[in-house]
């Protein structure tokens, strides 16, 4: 039995919604870090604010997953695009940041695989918005077979985006400092051009 037409689309909402999630609850536990990000980025932001935000991340996340809303599946691919946003102005204009604070983990400088994330996220999202988003929970208990397939790949999805943006560019870090160490920071920055 095959998947009803727009599986797809709520999957890829599914996995926005789940790293949104996962984003909001660093945040929430750890606001510091975005703080300092955002402060450096010529915004006057506090760690409560981070909070506030890190709440309403998970807010929409949630709606996203559960509701067939519209609505929850455009703020989604509305954060999403404010994410690259904040990515994109940060890469141009070189901001010298350790973290974006994403994920409120050290280590974890903006980069462009950040800003190519964050635009299929809001993709996917924007896809749901326009097919109409169906709650992954519906699909599964309607098709248990197909649907626990399509969850599945969700969360392996989902995980591979939360590694791109938080372990990927942890390793770039240490290769980083690796090529320092053995050729000098002037080699080294050479080679990274």
């Amino acid at each position: 039995m095959s998947l009803p037409p727009g599986s797809l689309a709520s999957a890829t909402l599914a996995v926005a919604a789940l790293v949104l999630m996962v984003a909001g609850g660093a945040k929430l536990r750890s606001p510091g870090d975005t703080a300092r990000a955002l402060r450096r980025a010529g915004l006057g932001v506090r760690p409560w604010m981070v909070r506030t935000g890190a709440a309403l991340e998970m807010t929409i996340a949630v709606g996203a997953l559960t509701a067939r809303s519209t609505w929850w599946a455009s703020a989604v691919a509305l954060s999403y695009l404010g994410f690259a946003g904040f990515i994109l102005v940060a890469l141009v204009r070189q901001t010298p940041l350790a973290t974006c604070g994403c994920f409120g983990e050290p280590d974890t400088p903006p980069t462009l695989t950040h800003l190519v994330v964050d635009l299929a996220l809001a993709v996917g999202a924007t896809a749901a918005v326009l097919v109409g988003p169906e709650p992954l929970a519906r699909i599964v208990l309607d098709q248990p077979a197909a649907g626990t397939a399509l969850l599945a790949g969700v969360v392996v999805v989902a995980g591979l985006c939360i590694a791109a943006l938080t372990a990927l560019p942890q390793v770039q870090v240490e290769a980083r400092r690796a090529g320092d160490a053995v050729l000098g920071p002037h080699a080294t920055r050479r080679a990274h051009r």
